[in-house]
């Protein structure tokens, strides 16, 4: 994994980590590199396209493609430096779809009131969706946010890493690009709400996470909201594509 790491764009390294533990070694462990052929790779995919997360959900296009180009990228490798006859991976082909060919989902601002009205029942819920609704973050880079993120007085908040959670750990990493790395603008009612927040949280230091949560927490609240509020399902990262599309209709 060290050797091939230059290689392939690392978004997240411990990410690839866990694809490489989870989905690859523990299938072909009982065979050598140079004992896999095109036959043992589509069964491999279709067993992928078969498993479920933890939510009991199928992994989307876009993970699945993700785990099969890092196969891809290690015989790759093992065809450059250790001579290995060819690629059984690139014969085999891709699983999986690119992200742009799947359809962009949006809520307008009024469904999005509709699903935050719902969820004040639970503030953390609530507040991690403003801001990832109102400034357009990706899930990652909220869940690392910290109370030394924000200037309260500028009405701003600085990305520049993002949370993961590992093997039971968690995990701080840089986040998903170096463009990533910004200072969002935050509406003054949400830079109201926030600080609030932060100051109802007991105890909690300047290098504190805020939101003492998961991704799995936030995939269940997200499916809970949209069924009370009746609003259509979207993915949590739609929520990116819904804070630009209320900037469009802002004449941003």
């Amino acid at each position: 994994l060290e050797e091939i790491k230059p290689q392939i764009r690392i978004t997240t390294y411990e990410t690839k980590i866990h694809i490489v533990k989870t989905h690859i070694l523990s299938y072909f462990s009982e065979k050598n590199l140079s004992e896999i052929d095109a036959t043992d790779i589509l069964r491999w995919q279709n067993e992928m396209l078969q498993k479920r997360d933890e939510n009991g959900r199928g992994y989307s296009n876009t993970y699945l493609r993700t785990v099969n180009t890092q196969l891809s990228a290690i015989f790759n490798h093992a065809v450059r430096y250790y001579d290995l006859r060819n690629n059984p991976a690139a014969k085999a082909g891709n699983i999986g779809k690119k992200e742009s060919d799947r359809e962009m989902l949006f809520w307008t601002k009024e469904e999005y009131l509709k699903f935050a009205d719902v969820m004040m029942d639970k503030p953390v819920s609530f507040y991690a969706f403003e801001m990832l609704y109102w400034c357009g973050l990706r899930l990652g880079e909220m869940l690392a946010l910290t109370p030394a993120d924000f200037d309260f007085q500028k009405e701003t908040v600085r990305i520049n890493k993002s949370y993961q959670r590992f093997d039971c750990r968690d995990v701080i990493t840089d986040p998903k690009t170096p463009k990533s790395k910004r200072t969002v603008k935050m509406p003054t009612f949400l830079a109201e709400e926030i600080q609030d927040y932060i100051h109802s949280i007991y105890g909690i230091e300047d290098n504190d996470r805020i939101f003492q949560i998961t991704k799995s927490y936030m995939h269940h609240e997200m499916e809970r909201g949209c069924k009370l509020a009746n609003v259509k399902r979207i993915r949590i990262h739609d929520l990116r594509h819904s804070h630009v599309s209320h900037l469009i209709d802002m004449s941003f």
